[in-house]
Order: structure tokens, then C-alpha cells, then sequence
């Protein structure tokens, strides 16, 4: 019995050798430059000729698929298409029937000095979209649970400090997701249109591992004035959103990414009870590259 036990303890430890070895020496660099942290765009694009399959699983069995092309090495598109409740008992949802569109363009590419810059459009936000009309006096109410980035521009530069380091900062405005504000006047319904910041920073590890960082201050889904009271809330507490990650290249065609969501746990989710009402999102990302 006890030749047995010895016996399999040395496999296991010989399998957790053999797999240390593999993450180590058996590495595989990321095909390309993030086009996004967590959440952030970046000023990477895909190469021309290229493209990517990623599926992202959330919250309450909800899954975000996307595929994004590189046109040329300046420019790429997307399309994404969100289900809620794809992993659960409950029946399946979709967000939108129409799936939303992401457009990069570089417009300056990175020197010794300049960063990268980028202009483009993301129409694709996090969680559930809700549309409501007439409850409690609230008209036209349709908004993603955090709003899409909308028109954007960001600049990321690298440099080579024990491994990669990016840092990026962008600017974004959505105009056209609208917050619940209590009132029976179309007209008067809140839209806050507030020009949003958000930075972060990507840092490899080694060449398969990479820590990411960043920070959406979210100054567009947040106004006191319109706030009062806890049960008139635009959905933070305007404290902003802070996420953290680890991505892996597991191979020449394959990245894997684990997520941390609102860390400063911002967002209010009013279908939780008080005690629930603040939490943070963990997440799966999984990332297919190829060319054509």
C-alpha cells in the first residue's frame, strides 16, 4: 500500500516537473499586438490578411462571440454578437438582433518617440443590453449594463524593460446609449455625454504570459446631479471601473485569457439585494488567430 502511495506521488510529481518544463522552454510569442486589454481598445491592428475568432464567457452563463479581419496592416473590422443566459436553465437571450460592429484605423504607427495612434468605433458594450420604456416614468431607455466605448482614440508605446511593456491611453464619447432619469418628456431623458478617459498597461511576463492592467474612469455614466438618490442610479457609483487579467499563448494560433472585472466594484446590479448588490466579474477569453 504503501509502495503504491509513493509510487503515485513520484508521477505526480514527475507530471508537474514535465508540465513546469512546458511553460518555461516550450513558449509561444503572441501573433500580434493586442488590439484590446480587458476591455480597452489599444492601438494595435491585426496584419493584413488575418483574422480572429474569440469567444468571451461572462456572468450568468452569457457568452460575446466576435470575428475581426485585418483589411491592411492599418486597418481592421469587426462584428460581435452577445447571447445571455447561453450556459444556464434559463432559455437563452440575445442582446441585440443586430450584431455590433468595431472599426480601427491607425492613423500614425509607433517610432522611437511617438506612440501609436488610433481612431475607431465600438459599438459593442458589457453585460446585458436593456431596453425599457414607461417604468417609472422613465422614456426610451436603452443602454448596454456598461456602455459601449462609441467614437474613440488611443495611443499606445512600448518598450523592451525585461520584457514588453505597452502602455495605452485613449479618450472615447458615446453618444447614443441613454440613462434611466425619472421623467414622462422625451426630450428631457439623460444622455450623458461627457468625454470618457481610459489608460492601462500590458506587461509580459515571459514570451507566452502577459499581466494586464487598466482603468475606465467612466466619467460618461456617471453625474450626481442626476443621482439623488440610490434608486436613480446610472448603473456606478463613479468610482470607475478597474480590471486586471492574465493572458497565455498556448500556441502559434491559440491565447487564452483570464479576466478580473470591476475590481473597485463599481457597477450596481439593482436585481441583487442590498448585500449583493456590489461585485466583481470573472471572465474566460479565447482568442483564434489565423491568416487566410
Amino acid at each position: 500500500m504503501r509502495i503504491k502511495k509513493k509510487l503515485a506521488n513520484q508521477i505526480k510529481y514527475f507530471l508537474c516537473f514535465i508540465l513546469s518544463v512546458n511553460l518555461i522552454y516550450m513558449q509561444s510569442e503572441q501573433p500580434f499586438p493586442p488590439l484590446e486589454l480587458v476591455t480597452i481598445p489599444t492601438a494595435g491592428t491585426l496584419p493584413k490578411g488575418s483574422y480572429t475568432l474569440e469567444a468571451l464567457l461572462v456572468n450568468d452563463g452569457g457568452i460575446l462571440s466576435k470575428i475581426s479581419v485585418g483589411i491592411s496592416d492599418n486597418f481592421c473590422m469587426g462584428l460581435s454578437y452577445g447571447l445571455q443566459d447561453f450556459i444556464s436553465e434559463k432559455e437563452p437571450s440575445v442582446n441585440k438582433p443586430m450584431p455590433e460592429i468595431q472599426i480601427k484605423y491607425r492613423a500614425y504607427s509607433e517610432t522611437t518617440i511617438m506612440p501609436a495612434i488610433v481612431v475607431g468605433l465600438d459599438t459593442q458594450g458589457k453585460g446585458r443590453y436593456i431596453e425599457r420604456t414607461g417604468i417609472y416614468g422613465q422614456t426610451n431607455f436603452q443602454r448596454y449594463e456598461q456602455k459601449a466605448w462609441g467614437v474613440y482614440v488611443v495611443a499606445s508605446k512600448n518598450w523592451n524593460l525585461l520584457g514588453n511593456l505597452g502602455v495605452h491611453v485613449g479618450l472615447n464619447k458615446n453618444t447614443w446609449e441613454t440613462d434611466p432619469y425619472h421623467s414622462d418628456d422625451s426630450d428631457t431623458i439623460f444622455k450623458d455625454k461627457d468625454l470618457n478617459l481610459f489608460f492601462g498597461i500590458d506587461k509580459e511576463i515571459n514570451r507566452s504570459f502577459s499581466f494586464l492592467l487598466e482603468y475606465d474612469t467612466a466619467i460618461n455614466d456617471y453625474d450626481p446631479d442626476y443621482n439623488p438618490s440610490p434608486s436613480n442610479d446610472l448603473f456606478g457609483e463613479g468610482w470607475g471601473y478597474l480590471n486586471a487579467g492574465i493572458r497565455w499563448t498556448i500556441g502559434e494560433n491559440m491565447m487564452v485569457e483570464i479576466d478580473f472585472n470591476d475590481i473597485s466594484k463599481n457597477y450596481i446590479n439593482n436585481q441583487l439585494t442590498d448585500e449583493e448588490n456590489h461585485y466583481a466579474n470573472r471572465e474566460l477569453k479565447i482568442i483564434y488567430f489565423e491568416r487566410f
